[in-house]
């Protein structure tokens, strides 16, 4: 059964109006989201993500192109309506401190609750299930401010969920957390994009999680502007290489991450018991100015590193070799 697409852009334009002239970011995006998945834009600083997700949230309008929410133009929706279809968290930490977790996350039934905004067994019921839908109601008495960055974040996203909408945008929401909490809360999103059947789209720097737990990336860049899919698809066909236009930087197919492009002056030829061992002495050997190569793709005469474990490390350079039992004791040497 074919889903049907959240929000679709076609010939999309964003950007800003002045009442001078029109400042263009992107053109002719075009796009769908789908309930069901976990969509991360990734993109270098001042590629225009903001502005593309203002642009999706309606809090920002679009230059031209046509974007359709549920079928229909987002332009068209109320206010009220949008409240009810699109749920929205912010990177800046909420101000709410003198809440606590039960009352800020019941603001977010405020589309649905009426002028007075009183709450019913209905409205109480759906509050309960997205405090447990995020994790966090052991803390729903507790005041906001005495949270961590973490906790704060899932509070946000339960406000959202009681919207009861169908697309959720989230503005870099683990720009402030340790690894452990960036774990969780993108896996929490993943979690809720499925079991709940709502579109996530979030935008990101934490490249490393978004490429393991996002259905599909937005790749986002001035030179090539918006480019989507499968997130498997978009690393395969190398559309990684796109996102950085800085020639220092390389994305490493293998291991999902970018790193700085060595110019080491010295080359040096490796081998490894396997491919842990490998990575983790080219990533030494290259830190310390040195270029690893295979050997049968090596110039003859270049010194070899043979790594049985990492306390059996053989270095053969200038007819000698050398025994070390750490990569310390190895790297001091060959200094």
């Amino acid at each position: 059964m074919e889903k049907q697409a959240v929000i679709t852009a076609t010939d999309l334009c964003i950007g800003y109006r002045t009442h001078k002239e029109e400042k263009k970011v992107h053109e002719h995006l075009s796009f769908e989201l789908y309930p069901g998945e976990l969509t991360s834009l990734l993109g270098a600083n001042g590629a225009g993500k903001s502005t593309l997700l203002r642009t999706l949230s309606a809090s920002h309008p679009s230059l031209a192109g046509d974007l359709q929410l549920l079928d229909k133009p987002l332009q068209h929706y109320s206010e009220k309506e949008r409240s009810r279809t699109i749920g929205v968290v912010l990177t800046d930490k909420t101000q709410a401190g003198g809440l606590t977790v039960y009352e800020l996350v019941a603001l977010g039934r405020q589309p649905h609750t009426g002028f007075f905004g009183r709450l019913h067994r209905h409205d109480h019921a759906i509050i309960q299930e997205a405090l447990n839908a995020v994790g966090i109601t052991h803390k729903a008495q507790s005041y906001t401010a005495e949270l961590s960055d973490g906790e704060r974040q899932k509070v946000m996203i339960a406000k959202a969920l009681v919207q009861e909408c169908p697309l959720i945008i989230l503005d870099e929401p683990t720009a402030f957390l340790d690894v452990v909490s960036r774990i969780e809360i993108m896996t929490l999103l993943h979690r809720l994009a499925v079991e709940q059947n709502k579109a996530i789209l979030l935008s990101t720097h934490d490249i490393e999680q978004a490429l393991v737990l996002s259905d599909k990336l937005w790749l986002l860049s001035k030179e090539k502007g918006l480019q989507c899919g499968v997130t498997e698809d978009m690393i395969l066909s190398h559309q990684m290489d796109n996102l950085f236009s800085h020639s220092n930087i390389r994305f490493d197919y293998d291991h999902g991450i970018y790193y700085p492009t060595v110019n080491g002056k010295q080359e040096i030829t490796v081998e490894a018991t396997d491919e842990t061992l490998l990575h983790w002495t080219i990533n030494a050997l290259n830190r310390h100015g040195y270029t690893c190569l295979q050997a049968k793709n090596a110039p003859a005469g270049l010194p070899h590193l043979q790594v049985i474990a990492p306390d059996a490390l053989y270095l053969t350079r200038d007819g000698k070799h050398r025994t070390f039992t750490s990569f310390g004791k190895l790297l001091e040497e060959i200094k």
